[in-house]
């Protein structure tokens, strides 16, 4: 579905990115761990236009997206979560999850896939009348991620959704991460730093570090490897 070929990604004259190459496969999770500051949420916002690449090719669905503006890029059925979430704070969840759905016209379908997300999330279904300002960070999340999910989007792009969340928060929202995968075939790209989560519910992972993948492997095989388990795993 997608595929990153050699990127180098620049902040002014700083590299950030090195001759980065990945892929996803449709309907699969595959997460990006590493520190802080290794570029995981580079490679989404070059995935998404946000910050374009100087050097190589993004590929979706085999037609080349990195020359194309981000909101062609959403066109396309790519959402991104982003980090620290950004919801609109002054609209209610209601209007927020409106604003996801601002590309399409299938107003059936809209309804439909707006039930879905309240069933999902039944906190949103009961806060709908409320400021997204006023939720909690967990609550937030939710939202970001609904509002994402209203574009319907063929691929989802999720940067760091366990920041600043309680333990049981994190790991409802990962169950939840899990269920939109299995249940509306929504293939994910998970960036994260909670390593331990990623790889679980992913089926592939990559290694970032200092802008350069070193590690590429099935999610199950990088929870077993010495190395991540010593730099990211704690153990």
């Amino acid at each position: 579905m997608l595929e990153v070929r050699n990127l180098d990604t620049y902040y002014g004259n700083i590299q950030a990115l090195h001759d980065i190459s990945l892929h996803v496969e449709e309907g699969e999770i595959i997460t990006l761990i590493g520190a802080n500051g290794a570029g995981k949420s580079t490679t989404l916002m070059s995935i998404s236009g946000i910050v374009p690449p100087r050097k190589g090719e993004i590929l979706f669905q085999g037609d080349p997206i990195h020359e194309l503006p981000p909101n062609h890029i959403v066109s396309l059925g790519i959402c991104q979560v982003p980090e620290g979430r950004h919801i609109f704070p002054d609209l209610t969840v209601a209007e927020n999850l409106d604003m996801g759905a601002f590309l399409r016209n299938d107003k059936k379908q809209i309804a439909r896939d707006l039930d879905y997300l309240y069933d999902l999330f039944p906190i949103l279904r009961k806060r709908r009348h409320q400021p997204g300002g006023n939720l909690s960070g967990g609550e937030q999340q939710m939202l970001a991620i609904s509002r994402a999910l209203m574009a319907h989007p063929k691929l989802l792009l999720l940067d760091e959704p366990s920041m600043g969340l309680a333990p049981l928060v994190t790991r409802q929202i990962f169950d939840i991460i899990k269920k939109i995968n299995q249940e509306q075939n929504t293939t994910i790209f998970l960036v994260e730093q909670n390593a331990n989560l990623a790889l679980k519910v992913a089926d592939r992972g990559y290694v970032l570090e200092n802008g350069h993948i070193t590690l590429h492997d099935r999610a199950d095989a990088l929870l077993a490897n010495k190395d991540v388990q010593k730099a990211y795993l704690g153990m």
